[in-house]
Parts: structure tokens; C-alpha cells; sequence
């Protein structure tokens, strides 16, 4: 199976939908699967900014159509009533799959998630093209309740994606890059599975992203993009 990290640099607009597009293109036919960061539709502080930049479902037809030559792995905030949802979304075969509203929104420190999104409760496993897909979104992974979870349902690829700001900087690199890949690894392991973490650079609002994004095989680190560039890159897996 092929699968394309798109460790992409988000905006705090709508123009990402046309970025995402571009970028599937330019790899369609070289790839199974193509994953972004989290909210990479929407930006990432988005704060006041959600009420005009969320997204509804019926908006993303464009990523339908595109996936019948290639599956897509995206986030978005969307708009679910009046109520917003920080989402990963799967789409294939020109369907609209599955998605994951994040559960775990974190409310500390630089982060405040919590005052502006409505949380998930559920975590899932589904099936596409024989292959049993769990997916989270960044401060999930954290949990040890989730790590449960996911053990229990046995999947064959836990798809991450993240928004990670760089932290802890030392001689040797990223205090929370280590954290992160200690982690993962873990998760990986413990559930024998593959795990995708596609995490997002650039600034936004004074906030550095670190990248970083990699595919780790039953806790083995097996590709890794590098820190802080923007980078698409196709593995074989």
C-alpha cells in the first residue's frame, strides 16, 4: 500500500480546500492513500474566525470526486447545527466514509479548544478495502482510556493527525517531538498496528508547528518527514 504524508502549512482561511486539491492531483495514480493534518481545511486558531470558516459536509464534494482514484484522509472544523466539531473525515470510492470528532479538547496554557469546539464521545473502527481503520485527532492519542479502545478494536491502521506546536527545545531537538514519538510508538505496539501521524508546520498567531510526521509499524518509527518544512511524501507500507 502506498500512503502520502501531506505535512501541508494550513491557513487561517478557506483557501485550504484549494491547497488540499492541489496537492491530491499532483499525486493522484502514485498513491492508495493521501493523509493531511488536523484541521487542515480550516487553519488552526481559528477562535472568532470558526463562525465564517467551518465547514458543512455537503461543501467537500470536490474530495468525493477525488477519491475514487485515490482514498483522503482530512480535517476540518465542521459545522454540525450550531454547534462546531474539531473532525477527520475519510473519504473513498467517491463516498463519504467516516469521520472522528475529536473527544479529547484540550483547554491549557496556549490551548483552548474547549471554548470553541464541541467534543466527540465515541471512538470507531471501520472498513475500507479490507483494511480495519481507527482514526484520532491529536490530544486523543494522550488518553490512556483511548489507547483501551483502540486495542480493543484490533485495528490494521490508526490514522493520527495532529496540530503540534514546537515546545521544550534542547540540544538535541523537541522536548514535546520526543513525547510525541514515545507515544505513538507506544500506541503503535501495544494495538500491532500501523499508525499514521501526519502532523502540520508553519506559524500561526506567534505558534510554530514542528512537522515531523511518520508511519510507525508496531512501534517502529519505518518513514519520517523532517521538522518544520513542508513536505508531501509517498512511502510504501
Amino acid at each position: 500500500m502506498r500512503i502520502t504524508l501531506a505535512q501541508t502549512s494550513p491557513k487561517l482561511n478557506r483557501d485550504n480546500l484549494k491547497e488540499v486539491i492541489s496537492v491530491i492531483e499532483s499525486i493522484k495514480g502514485s498513491s492508495d492513500l493521501i493523509v493531511f493534518p488536523e484541521l487542515s481545511l480550516s487553519g488552526y486558531m481559528l477562535q472568532d474566525k470558526l463562525y465564517e470558516d467551518a465547514w458543512n459536509e455537503d461543501e467537500l464534494q470536490a474530495l468525493k470526486d477525488l477519491s475514487y482514484d485515490i482514498d483522503i484522509v482530512v480535517g476540518a472544523a465542521l459545522k454540525d447545527g450550531n454547534l462546531f466539531r474539531n473532525t477527520a473525515l475519510y473519504f473513498s470510492n467517491g463516498e463519504f466514509v467516516s469521520k472522528h470528532i475529536k473527544v479529547h479538547l484540550p483547554n491549557y496554557g496556549m490551548f483552548e479548544e474547549a471554548r470553541y469546539f464541541e467534543g466527540g464521545d465515541k471512538f470507531e473502527s471501520f472498513e475500507v478495502k479490507g483494511k480495519k481503520i481507527s482514526m484520532l485527532v491529536c490530544e486523543d492519542v494522550w488518553h490512556e482510556n483511548v489507547h483501551k479502545e483502540i486495542i480493543k478494536m484490533d485495528p490494521d491502521m490508526v490514522i493520527t493527525l495532529v496540530a503540534s506546536p514546537a515546545r521544550g527545545f534542547h540540544d538535541s531537538g523537541l522536548a514535546i517531538e520526543d513525547k510525541w514519538y514515545k507515544i505513538i510508538k507506544t500506541l503503535s505496539h501495544e494495538s500491532n498496528s500501523k499508525l499514521i501521524f501526519v502532523n502540520r508546520v508553519g506559524f500561526e498567531d506567534g505558534l510554530g508547528f514542528w512537522g515531523g510526521s511518520c508511519i510507525v509499524d508496531n512501534g517502529n518509527i519505518m518513514a519520517q518527514l523532517p521538522r518544520f518544512i513542508k513536505s508531501i511524501e509517498t512511502f510504501e507500507v
